[in-house]
């Protein structure tokens, strides 16, 4: 299958930087792929930059100046002789008129088609379509009437709470929840004013809000053969502002008739809509276990390592496949979940401090060391982390035999993986990976809030910090003693500071 790529997709450009261009570099590597990036001039040293076969500078400037800037990344991409641009995630990846231009140049872009982006990355016109093939929606309102007393009427229809949200959005921007009738006006202002700030477009849709719900999704893949697979959902419900933070596979909450239920409804939808390439389908379901589609992302997730860990695949080369417009040579039969996989995301933040950013120098990277886990970062030693990016440094994604085993190796390796001289989030997800509830399975889209007091950093006694202290200075001592290794390998173990 290699070799029938190569004839068509034999150099990509990475319309991205980071941890997804390292990330879509290995797979491109593997295949025999000559890859391209871009990165600006702050970011020379680091590895997105250095590690493909040709790099190009995008200069200074703000975002739209940058990674923002379609027609200097469709000019590199011809300069360059790129035969297709992956956008990644974020950024463009999922902006229906890069992909028309692109398409346009003469250039694959590997990812769905515009159209299929237009429909699903608005809202309102997704629910519309779902509505047309019968696919379960959350009780709401997505009609055209954007009048404030006329949506007010229709809250009080769905009944209190709601969720007042953006048609254009995502990452919770101009998102509400609104507990009674008298709080609904400033809240719809509010949100209002929000999404025309982020996405210069004001139009909501109410729902009814679902009380602790699971955030359920599926990894679907589709070719232009009329080949639609899923590759069994992902569950995200530990989330903070609506940003995922623990992801895992499987689902505690799922058994084998409602796993069925859901990927099948998953494929029903990319089928529907005749989908091509990656996406994922994401789904709320309540404690009754009944599921409501929500919105489907046109694009690679981050969290799709967890997928490839529990299946075995790599989803980059099936996009790669797809957008070079050959049959994904499996069926669903093929595809199955092994073990369990879990991602947590690593950010340069202080969660103690009300979640503070974190900039600085990171002095040292450290490494995990045991079977099955994987460390996807974009940073290295000697690199700065600004506010100019996505403060996520690194995902640390583990695989075991079963949950537990899962659950042992991200607390083990979360303790390897520092980031020395940045100040990162490690210890507040060793708290809640090693939960009660978390260890329980008992996950929804409020835990963080909920479980807050339980999440708590627990201050260590000044005997207790003088015994870790002890222990170190001996281990140290005794591994001085017994190998020719650096300080460096004893440093894990210890927070950030």
């Amino acid at each position: 299958m290699s070799n029938e790529v190569l004839k068509i997709i034999d150099k990509v450009l990475i319309a991205n930087r980071g941890e997804i261009a390292l990330r879509v570099i290995k797979t491109c590597k593997e295949m025999g792929i000559k890859t391209v990036t871009i990165f600006t001039e702050k970011e020379r040293a680091y590895p997105h930059a250095y590690l493909s076969d040709e790099s190009f500078s995008l200069g200074e400037g703000a975002l739209s100046e940058t990674y923002l800037n379609q027609d200097k990344i469709i000019e590199i991409a011809k300069l360059s002789g790129a035969k297709a641009i992956h956008p990644g995630y974020g950024f463009l990846s999922e902006n229906s008129g890069f992909a028309e231009k692109v398409t346009k140049a003469g250039i694959k872009f590997i990812g769905p088609r515009p159209d299929s982006m237009e429909i699903m990355g608005d809202k309102k016109t997704s629910k519309i379509e779902m509505e047309k093939i019968s696919i379960p929606l959350i009780p709401g309102y997505h009609g055209d009437n954007q009048d404030e007393n006329y949506l007010a009427d229709q809250a009080k229809k769905i009944g209190f709470p709601v969720l007042i949200k953006a048609s254009a959005g995502g990452g919770g921007k101009g998102m509400r929840v609104v507990e009674k009738s008298s709080d609904f006006s400033a809240a719809l202002a509010s949100a209002k004013r929000e999404a025309m700030n982020a996405f210069g477009d004001d139009i909501v849709l109410i729902e009814k809000f679902i009380q602790n719900p699971r955030h359920i999704e599926v990894q679907v893949m589709s070719d232009t053969h009329g080949n639609h697979l899923h590759f069994f959902e992902r569950e995200c419900s530990i989330q903070r502002r609506h940003q995922k933070v623990v992801e895992e596979t499987p689902s505690t909450a799922l058994g084998q008739e409602l796993r069925d239920k859901i990927t099948q409804t998953a494929v029903q939808i990319s089928s529907g809509i005749n989908y091509e390439g990656a996406g994922t389908v994401e789904f709320i379901m309540d404690a009754n276990g009944e599921f409501f589609f929500l919105e489907m992302n046109t694009r690679l997730q981050v969290e799709h390592p967890i997928t490839e860990m529990v299946t075995g695949s790599d989803l980059v080369r099936l996009q790669i496949i797809a957008a070079a417009g050959l049959p994904i040579n499996l069926k669903q039969s093929d595809i199955k979940q092994s073990g369990h996989a879990i991602e947590v995301r690593i950010y340069s933040e202080d969660p103690d401090n009300n979640f503070m950013p974190a900039i600085g120098t990171i002095s040292r990277v450290g490494n995990t060391t045991l079977n099955d886990v994987r460390l996807d970062s974009g940073y290295v030693d000697g690199n700065e982390v600004t506010i100019n990016f996505d403060p996520m440094l690194a995902k640390l994604v583990c695989w075991g035999v079963d949950r537990e085993a899962a659950i042992s190796k991200t607390l083990f390796s979360l303790d390897e993986v520092v980031f020395l001289g940045v100040q990162t989030n490690r210890d507040y997800l060793k708290r809640i990976v090693n939960s009660a509830p978390f260890r329980s399975g008992d996950t929804f889209t409020h835990f963080i809030e909920t479980y807050s007091e339980l999440l708590l950093k627990q201050e260590m006694s000044d005997d207790q910090i003088a015994s870790c202290i002890a222990a170190f200075i001996n281990s140290s001592v005794s591994k001085s003693n017994n190998s020719n290794e650096g300080s460096w390998s004893n440093l894990q173990g210890f927070r950030n500071i």
